[in-house]
């Protein structure tokens, strides 16, 4: 049957047929946002409460209608009253979840309504500072609390077996609560979180998971805030705590790992990159190794929606200054000497097409690299020209990081 032209008493039986036969699947469908029937303006009521208490068995009945309203307000622009409808969803859901006993086959429900309810509380949030109306990310927070209320009657069911028990339902909500508190730059928020997780009933193998998302977060943040070397070892935990098999995941934190560790000067091997799919940053990896600008920037323009999208183009754009060291390093190399024309280093950036570079700039370029220790050396400015040690000129990059730490 074709949800997007569905009348709302058949929409109802779809619904009541989905609660009778206790399809989880099916029933997340049917009061998700992601799904065709949303379309549907017969759907798109302000007010069904009548018609879905005929149909529907309480209290889902008041999940659907929250729904329904939610619809006419999307329809509408209006974020605000969607969002509050989703709340109300949701709260509505919980009498029926932990009502239940001995079975979790509505989880999958639940998955849709924390979703959506972040999904809504980030449009609304984004529509009110439009409007300048309301506090920044109150949404958001108030989803977090409901979030909260999820994942203490999912963690609560401590009698059910292994197989139907609704802790299985804490990874996703605990998921959605990480995303949350990211978001809002309020990460300090999981570690209460996590500590409540540590504390809690769950088996190991929950509390794996949960410590495995925990350190995704904390080293993304760590990333954005600059502190490489702590979103090193929380990005490394995540990468190799988790499962073998969840190659996307594995896939996820590399993203984030990657920029991080070519920035301490540790290039992956092409084959890990191959192996998680991420060819976006092949030629990154080969314009860092070969101090190629040029390539740098054009690996950047052909992937730049993609690395805008996962906000790691600006964290690769700070390896131009790896780029810089080891470009100067082989012009020192091919002239073999401890001094160094500038005229000889301007030569090589107008090579990688720096439109306007001159002398003056070049400098900046190589008083800034002997500064952050990448080059051991100094400029004379009467004979204009770098001087490097004899000794080690361009030290290695990880071993430096390593060493400064």
């Amino acid at each position: 049957m074709k949800m997007a032209h569905l009348t709302l008493v058949q929409y109802l039986q779809e619904v009541s047929g989905a609660l009778s036969t206790e399809d989880g699947d099916h029933l997340a469908e049917l009061v998700s946002y992601r799904h065709p029937h949303i379309q549907n303006p017969r759907l798109q009521l302000e007010d069904a409460e009548s018609k879905c208490r005929k149909w529907i068995d309480q209290p889902f009945d008041e999940v659907v209608t929250a729904h329904l309203r939610l619809l006419w307000a999307a329809a509408n622009n209006n974020y605000a009253e969607a969002y509050t409808c989703q709340a109300a969803a949701l709260q509505s859901f919980l009498k029926l979840f932990q009502a239940l006993k001995e079975t979790n086959w509505p989880l999958p429900v639940m998955y849709t309504l924390i979703l959506d309810l972040r999904t809504f509380a980030k449009w609304a949030d984004k529509q009110q500072a439009h409007t300048k109306s309301g506090k920044p990310d109150e949404k958001l927070e108030k989803a977090a609390d409901l979030l909260m209320n999820c994942f203490r009657a999912c963690v609560a069911d401590t009698r059910a077996s292994f197989e139907v028990t609704k802790r299985w339902g804490t990874l996703p909500i605990v998921n959605n609560l990480f995303k949350i508190y990211f978001q809002i730059n309020k990460v300090q928020l999981c570690k209460p979180l996590f500590r409540a997780i540590q504390a809690s009933n769950l088996k190991d193998n929950f509390k794996v998971s949960h410590l495995v998302t925990y350190k995704y977060y904390l080293g993304r943040k760590a990333l954005f805030d600059g502190s490489n070397k702590e979103a090193t070892e929380n990005l490394r935990f995540a990468f190799e705590r988790c499962h073998r098999d969840n190659k996307r995941n594995k896939r996820l934190v590399l993203i984030f790992l990657v920029p991080v560790m070519m920035l301490q000067g540790r290039l992956p091997r092409p084959e890990v990159l191959q192996k998680y799919s991420l060819v976006q940053f092949m030629d990154i990896v080969t314009a860092v190794r070969q101090g190629n600008l040029l390539l740098l920037n054009s690996a950047l323009a052909k992937h730049q929606e993609f690395f805008i999208r996962m906000g790691v183009y600006l964290i690769l754009e700070k390896l131009k200054i790896i780029i810089y060291r080891n470009l100067f390093k082989k012009v020192y190399t091919i002239l073999n000497t401890h001094q160094i024309p500038i005229a000889s280093l301007l030569a090589a950036l107008r090579m990688m097409q720096l439109d306007g570079v001159d002398p003056d700039e070049t400098q900046c370029i190589v008083a800034n690299l002997v500064d952050k220790g990448y080059i051991r050396g100094y400029i004379s400015f009467q004979h204009q020209k770098l001087v490097v040690s004899k000794k080690d000129p361009f030290p290695n990059i990880s071993t430096l990081l390593a060493a400064n730490a």
